[in-house]
Parts: C-alpha cells; sequence; structure tokens
C-alpha cells in the first residue's frame, strides 16, 4: 500500500485454521483511506474467511488487526458496523419487500421518543440515494428495483453508518456492463471522499482497472502485493494458481462435422425472441453473445422447454421437439447447464452422487424400471467425478459445501454421464476462479471432442472468442451478428451486441 498517511486497517500476522487445517496463515494487509485495495484468489484460497474475521463472524486464532490506529477486534458483526466497517456482499442483504427506505436503517430506525421518526428517516434516506446518484423514492420497494439500482442501495446502507471502510464482494456479478460501469464511478467518488474499500473479484481486468494496490492469497498465505500498476492478469493469475496457466484456452483440433444436432426455425416469444434460426452442428461449440436483457437466457430457456414458444421449430437430431418438457428433451439427448447453479441447477443439501446422477437414472434400474442398481451408479459417479477433477471429499457430501467451481463440474459431470447430443450452456463459470475455469473450459472440449453440440452462451467476448467455433449475438431478443472463427472480432461482436437484429 502506498498512502501518504498512516492505514486505515492493518492487519498483521492473522491466522486461522478449522479443525486442525490452516486456512489462514500469517496474513498482512493494509488498506489506507481513500485506497482500494484488490483482494484475489482462488476459491479457498482464504478470502471468505478473512473477510468474516475483518466483519466479527469469526475470531482469528493469532495476529492483530488495527483500524484508525487503534486494536480492532470486532466480537461481532454489529460491533464491526459500530466501527465503521460495512459489507457489500455477492449475495445482497436487502428484503425486497420492504422499502428502500425501511432497508437503509433496519434495524436502528431514527427515533422520536418510543416512535419511529419516518420523516427523519425518509429525509436521511433521500441524502444518501443522492449521494449514490439513485433516483429512487425512499418508499419504493426493493423488488421494483434492477440488480444495479439494488446494489446501490447497498452502497447507501452503508453510507447510513458512516462506514470508513467498505468491503464489496464480487459486486458486479449480477450487473450489466453499463451497470458495473455506474458502480466503478461511485467507487471513485467514495474514493476520493477518503474511504477506503476492498474490493474482492474475479474479473482480474476491473481489478487493476478500479483498485490502487493488489493483494494476492493462496492456500490462506499471502502470494503477492503492490500498487496495481506493477501487476498484469497473467501475473495474477500465476500467483493465484501457483504455476503458469500457458494458454488457458484448450486448442481446437477436431473440426465439428456437418451433421445438425440441433435446428433452431423461425422461434419466436412475444416481447422475448423474434425470428431465432440457426444451427448447432455435431462437435462444434456455438458461442452465443450479447447483452444482459439481450434475450440469451430466455433463448436457452425456451430451447430446453422451461418456457413456450409462440411459434418456430426446434429439432434434435432431425426430430421436432414440440412442446415436449426438460424430461423428455432430457431423454431425447438435450442437456442444459442454467446460469443460476444454486437455485436451478443442482439440489443444494443433497450429495454429490444424487446430483450427478440425477439425468441418468433410468440407465440403472432394473427390468421394468424397478430397483436403482446402487453399485453400478456408485462406480458411474465415482468414473465422471475423476474425469472433472472434482474436489470433493466422497460422494456423500452435500453440494453446498463446494465451491462455485466445483459445483459448477457437479453439473459438468451429471451431463457427462448422461452422453447428451447437445449442450446448452448459460454462463457456464459464473462466479468462477481462474484455475476451475480452465479446468471447465478443458472440460467443453472434450465434450465437444466426443460429439456433442454445445452451445455456450456467456457476457464475456474474449471467453467465447477463445472457446468457440463460430460466435451469434443477440440483441434485443433477435440475431445481430454471426461471426465465424477466422473473422473474430471483439469491437464487432461488441458492436452487434449493441445494435437491432439481422435484417431477414
Amino acid at each position: 500500500m502506498s498512502s501518504d498517511g498512516p492505514p486505515l486497517l492493518e492487519v498483521l500476522g492473522v491466522c486461522r485454521s478449522f479443525f486442525g487445517v490452516p486456512v489462514l496463515r500469517e496474513v498482512d494487509l493494509a488498506v489506507g483511506p481513500g485506497r482500494i485495495l484488490g483482494l484475489v484468489g482462488e476459491n479457498g484460497a482464504g478470502k471468505s474467511t478473512l473477510m468474516n474475521i475483518l466483519g466479527g463472524v469469526l475470531p482469528a486464532d493469532s495476529g492483530r488487526m488495527r483500524l484508525g490506529g487503534e486494536d480492532y477486534e470486532p466480537a461481532d458483526p454489529a460491533e464491526a458496523s459500530r466501527r465503521g466497517v460495512a459489507f457489500i456482499h455477492q449475495e445482497l442483504n436487502l428484503f425486497t419487500n420492504l422499502s428502500i427506505a425501511e432497508n437503509l436503517f433496519l434495524p436502528c430506525f431514527p427515533r422520536l421518543g418510543p416512535l419511529i421518526d419516518r420523516r427523519r428517516a425518509a429525509s436521511l434516506a433521500r441524502e444518501a440515494l443522492e449521494a449514490v446518484e439513485l433516483r429512487r423514492r425512499p418508499g419504493t420497494l426493493v423488488e421494483d428495483l434492477s440488480p444495479g439500482e439494488r446494489q446501490l442501495v447497498e452502497v447507501a446502507r452503508a453510507l447510513t453508518v458512516e462506514a470508513r471502510l467498505i468491503i464489496l464482494d464480487e459486486p458486479t456479478t449480477s450487473l450489466t456492463a453499463p451497470e458495473a460501469d455506474r458502480l466503478f464511478a461511485l467507487i471513485r467518488r467514495l474514493r476520493a471522499r477518503g474511504i477506503g474499500m476492498i474490493y474482492i473479484s474475479h474479473a482480474l481486468e476491473d481489478v487493476l482497472r478500479l483498485c490502487d494496490d493488489v493483494a494476492v492469497l493462496r492456500d490462506g498465505r499471502l502470494v503477492g502485493s503492490g500498487p496495481a500498476s506493477g501487476f498484469a492478469v497473467d501475473h495474477l493469475i500465476a500467483l493465484m494458481v501457483g504455476r503458469d496457466l500457458g494458454q488457458l484456452f484448450p486448442g481446437r483440433t477436431a473440426r465439428p462435422s456437418d451433421e445438425v444436432v440441433l435446428g433452431v426455425e423461425g422461434l419466436s416469444r412475444s416481447g422475448v425472441v423474434e425470428e431465432i434460426r440457426f444451427s448447432l452442428r455435431r462437435g462444434e461449440i456455438l458461442g452465443l453473445a450479447g447483452l444482459m436483457g439481450s434475450g440469451r437466457t430466455e433463448l436457452a430457456r425456451i430451447l430446453f422447454g422451461l418456457d413456450p414458444a409462440d411459434r418456430g421449430e426446434v429439432r434434435l437430431l432431425g426430430r421436432p421437439l414440440g412442446r415436449s418438457s426438460p424430461r423428455a428433451r432430457i431423454r431425447r439427448g438435450l442437456a442444459m447447464l442454467t446460469e443460476d447453479r444454486r437455485g436451478e441447477g443442482l439440489l443444494m443439501e443433497a450429495g454429490v452422487a444424487e446430483n450427478v446422477a440425477l439425468a441418468s437414472l433410468p440407465r440403472f434400474s432394473g427390468w421394468g424400471g424397478g430397483l436403482l442398481d446402487g453399485r453400478r451408479i456408485a462406480d458411474a459417479v465415482d468414473g465422471v467425478t475423476r474425469a472433472v477433477r472434482l474436489r470433493a471429499a466422497g460422494p456423500g457430501q452435500p453440494v453446498r459445501t463446494l465451491s462455485g467451481g466445483n459445483q459448477q463440474k457437479v453439473v459438468l459431470a451429471r451431463w457427462l454421464m448422461s452422453g447428451p447430443s447437445a449442450l446448452i450452456l448459460d454462463e457456464p463459470t459464473r462466479g468462477v476462479d481462474v484455475g476451475a475455469r480452465q479446468e471447465i473450459y478443458r472440460l467443453i472440449g472434450e465434450l465437444a471432442a466426443g460429439g456433442a453440440g454445445v452451445l455456450m452462451i456467456s457476457p464475456e467476448i474474449e471467453e467465447l472468442i477463445g472457446m468457440c467455433d463460430r460466435i451469434l449475438v443477440m440483441s434485443r431478443g433477435e440475431i445481430s451478428g454471426e461471426f465465424p472463427r477466422g473473422g473474430f472480432d471483439r469491437e464487432a461482436i461488441l458492436r452487434a451486441a449493441l445494435r437491432r437484429g439481422l435484417p431477414r
């Protein structure tokens, strides 16, 4: 950290273990007033544990912390808040059925004697909303706000408690590009006011663009720190994983065949998608780019049978799918990895084996669809979890206890076991660290090399350029561009994402 004055926050030799296993080892950090520290590391590197210690959720086993020059050992989150430390989590802590003002002041409303001073609360709420440039009335329900606006409410709440240190954990995961830019502008304004910040993100380009300083954790140790200007993305990646990843994306050696596994003709749903036409070939990785709200995920849901189309046709291996259910489409050989793996893709309380085998159970039943063959299921699950290099204590480990990257591997293992002809992947690396991301890219390449057609949806143009044989672009529910591998151009793809659909 380089700053003119003393640090706002000092973390000195902090250690923490769970059941005898060290998760933080002699960590030293410093954040200056009016400085942004980018904290990066793979899932499991110790970032969450360190943040929980800073927030009073967990105590450190040893080491010291100082805030504003005074010893800092918060006994609970309430004490951390009283000392001026605020958190903005990836999963926002807002009550959607309450108003903005109510969320800003829970549980400590301004009082007028024994009563809540609602007039004072509304006035303070307006001041906080003006500070974050959110033009909404304090009485607006949070459920009526966009994800970006909700993020601004979280920042406004930090300002109401006069936070001097704000910790932001993956704050842009659910934001559109314009919303993320708006948040970055706000963060810079807060920095100018002297507020210190810790910014945690897997988006390394954003970290280097936004932060003054960077600290890298690996296996609970601080392995690199210094001014952000002294780092490049490749350098950060090497520090995070402890090795040079070389080429992040696997080479595409095999060429797709001419056989169409998924054909889409004139697919439309009123107000959602319009006249979508494309073909996905066997062994092809077809990218689908577009800004949030362009219709990418909505198209995926229609293709998988989660939502109906008004007109048009989807064919799998030449046979129309009609209005068949997702279950019927899975039996026919269509698979989908949803963008919301926790809410829609996994049984979070169930074990690894149950989640992996879910789509393949009919294969393991006896005559007439009777009892399941547990031994065959266990052997098959063991085979595919080894193939995806899943890091889990065993087949019974609940998937809720796995890292984001390993949860994503569980879903990929499920479809690897079912052997689909076509696979829809909606943001397969969302919220996944760079090491797990490389392994997921490898698995996608292996699925395509094995003959599956893969439709890969992503907001990251670089990811699609690195992985795909061809890229389609969506804008406002229509296909607005198509690019063969030899003609990939980041700026042209972005321009297509910002314009209307192609003439039909």
